[in-house]
């Protein structure tokens, strides 16, 4: 066995080192961009670029290695590369080992300096003050729907949409020693205590549920609380070194949470974009349909409608619309106009590219 594996062991050190060199050069490259970008005050960070690396080396994978693994490496790479540029101050909704955290990461690999927020408010206040280069905020569950307080947040921020990262939501029943002994209540966010109601019901119906601020918290009061189970993800955890009762507990096995990335620079076309807007409507007949109308003259998709209360007293609503392209792109440009001309109210939220996941 030995012999065997002695030449293949020396062809991966071989090749390891070669692709220490190569890092390497790609990090002086980046450099010399960086140098560049400094003269010319131009952002670290391009979305749209990344975009088009990452869904490139897809494109040319020949395997047996994944796309997605592939992904995952290359966005390593230039996030380690990025960070001898700058590194990035990202603020997220906190503590610690929630899924906004993990967004983070998804988006903008690991060399980057993470900031836990209390609030998805503090969360835009960091980011509009330059305290944070970058925003992650959670925009909407495929199971419970909207959030609606990034919802509000949006239409009063300068801020735009950077960029978009959709997160598979794996919840787990979790203890201080992976046994429920002794447990009398059941801890974690509103959300994810209804993404996994009809578990519980059938599970531990006698246990009281308990909502608090975040999935994290729910795993420190875990982790200091033997009569404490939280439901969280595994890396909330880890983090506060929790056994798992049992993964997976989610209702909807398909559920997932889409984050926005705002930041204070708007994006380029990448190829591959979404649009979010946000209207209001005269108060009129047909007006929803009229406002609506150029966006099929123009052949523009829309891919999400959502409406929410303008909290004026009035009964008047605000509509949350994503459709497919950027603003550059002619088509959308054309329908953005007309559209514009029948809105009583209109912002663009931002174009970016669309989630790789």
């Amino acid at each position: 066995m030995t012999d065997k594996l002695k030449p293949l062991r020396e062809k991966i050190d071989s090749i390891d080192a070669q692709i220490l060199d190569l890092l390497n050069q790609r990090a002086k490259v980046a450099q010399d961009v960086g140098h560049i970008k400094a003269e010319t005050n131009a952002p670290v960070f391009r979305p749209e670029r990344e975009a088009q690396v990452l869904r490139g080396v897809a494109d040319r994978n020949p395997g047996p290695m994944g796309d997605t693994e592939v992904q995952i490496i290359f966005r390593e790479i230039m996030s380690a590369c990025r960070s001898l540029e700058k590194r990035l101050a990202i603020a997220y909704l906190g503590p610690v080992g929630t899924f906004s955290e993990q967004a983070v990461h998804q988006q903008f690999g690991h060399s980057v300096e993470a900031l836990a927020c209390a609030s998805i408010d503090e969360v835009f206040r960091a980011t509009e003050a330059g305290t944070a280069d970058f925003g992650v905020v959670p925009v909407e569950n495929s199971s419970e729907g909207a959030i609606g307080r990034t919802l509000d947040l949006l239409l009063q921020t300068p801020l735009t949409i950077n960029g978009e990262v959709a997160i598979a939501v794996r919840h787990s029943l979790m203890t201080r020693t992976g046994l429920m002994d002794g447990v009398q209540v059941i801890c974690a966010h509103s959300q994810a205590l209804a993404q996994c109601q009809i578990w519980l019901n059938n599970n531990y119906p006698q246990l009281e549920r308990r909502a608090v601020s975040s999935n994290a918290e729910a795993a420190r009061m875990a982790r200091d609380d033997a009569t404490v189970a939280a439901i969280a993800g595994e890396r909330a955890g880890v983090q506060y070194g929790l056994g798992v009762v049992k993964g997976n507990i989610q209702d909807d096995p398909h559920n997932r949470t889409r984050f926005a990335v705002i930041g204070q620079h708007p994006v380029g076309p990448s190829g591959k974009d979404r649009t979010s807007l946000a209207l209001a409507v005269p108060n009129k007949a047909g007006a929803v349909y009229t406002l609506l109308a150029p966006l099929s003259q123009h052949g523009v998709s829309m891919t999400r409608f959502e409406s929410r209360p303008a909290r004026t007293g009035t009964w008047e609503y605000y509509f949350y619309v994503d459709i497919e392209g950027h603003v550059q792109t002619p088509a959308v440009a054309r329908a953005l106009a007309d559209l514009q001309s029948n809105a009583a109210f209109f912002k663009v939220l931002g174009s970016y590219p669309t989630s790789l996941t």
